[in-house]
């Protein structure tokens, strides 16, 4: 059984959040903070090279040369919880514990780039952090908040239909360690409950990836939206409201292409896209703009906003 930390976390910063979304990384500090989980976030960490890694730009070796220095600056911290806001953080670092820790040679070749760089304090340590216990998506964290949670509930948001997406890098990569299931995954279900709002569920198309797939929505733009078109199709027959996200990848695939397909297709979706953090936010009476950063989203949260005044 892992341990889900409320202390001791660093919350590890995303290009995709603080890019596309800087609202998620605002909004998950104001619930961290009601919740009472102790983080800090630092400014020396680097990108986890997703982006680059999963379009073969960084090879596998050099993003766990990278990972293995994040994994310094958490130690030296003295904040060894790694609580990761995008699935792709979650799933590269996760990977890159397990080289380090497995694998001998790979360990040995990643520390001496840190002695010939004079980095030699950065020298990765056999188990000194563990892909299960040291890195966690922050949703686990919340998950193990969810009484506290539930008592800063303050907007009800019962009337409108809501559904989840459950990110692929959390379900289906790490999946050995994933919260509340993989092949039915409920774990931001179960979140959106302890708000007093009960979710749709199941429904087709609930496992289904979003359609980015990193480089297929540039190199294979219309397979990538024909899988993206697929899921609003499904959700718009369930007369969804809001769908909610846990990644900054599928959050950006929906929400800055619903318009288009939309377009497309000729129909209006009306579909909502927050993060799962923003959602908790708004429910405990967050600013929209100063925290849940709505002002970013390309699908307008205002009318979401008006309805529940």
């Amino acid at each position: 059984m892992r341990n889900i930390p409320d202390k001791n976390v660093m919350l590890f910063k995303s290009c995709l959040v603080s890019g596309e979304y800087p609202g998620v990384e605002s909004s998950t500090k104001y619930v961290f903070d009601k919740v009472g989980i102790e983080y800090i976030a630092d400014d020396r960490q680097s990108c986890c090279t997703g982006l680059g890694h999963y379009s073969d730009v960084y090879d596998q070796f050099s993003t766990t040369v990278i990972g293995g220095r994040n994994f310094n600056i958490a130690k030296k911290t003295n904040h060894a919880k790694i609580a990761m806001m995008c699935s792709t953080c979650y799933a590269i670092h996760k990977k890159v514990a397990k080289l380090l820790n497995n694998n001998e040679k790979v360990r040995e070749d990643v520390n001496n780039v840190y002695e010939e760089a004079n980095l030699s304090e950065m020298k990765y340590e056999e188990g000194s952090i563990d892909s299960s216990n040291n890195i966690f998506h922050v949703i686990e964290l919340l998950y193990n908040k969810k009484d506290e949670i539930g008592k800063n509930i303050k907007i009800d948001l019962s009337k409108f239909r809501i559904a989840t997406h459950h990110a692929c890098h959390y379900c289906k990569i790490q999946y050995e360690d994933a919260i509340k299931g993989f092949r039915d995954p409920t774990i931001l279900d179960d979140l959106i409950k302890s708000c007093g709002v009960e979710t749709v569920g199941w429904y087709d198309h609930k496992r289904a990836t979003c359609g980015a797939g990193f480089r297929q929505r540039f190199v294979n733009r219309d397979l990538s939206m024909k899988v993206t078109s697929d899921k609003l199709l499904s959700l718009n027959e369930e007369k969804i409201d809001i769908l909610v996200h846990m990644c900054p990848n599928c959050q950006m695939q929906f929400d800055r292409y619903q318009p288009f397909i939309g377009k497309e297709l000729n129909i209006d979706f009306n579909i909502f896209h927050l993060n799962i953090v923003q959602l908790i936010a708004f429910l405990m009476g967050a600013d929209p703009y100063k925290v849940m950063g709505i002002q970013t989203h390309t699908v307008p949260i205002e009318p979401l906003i008006e309805k529940v005044k």
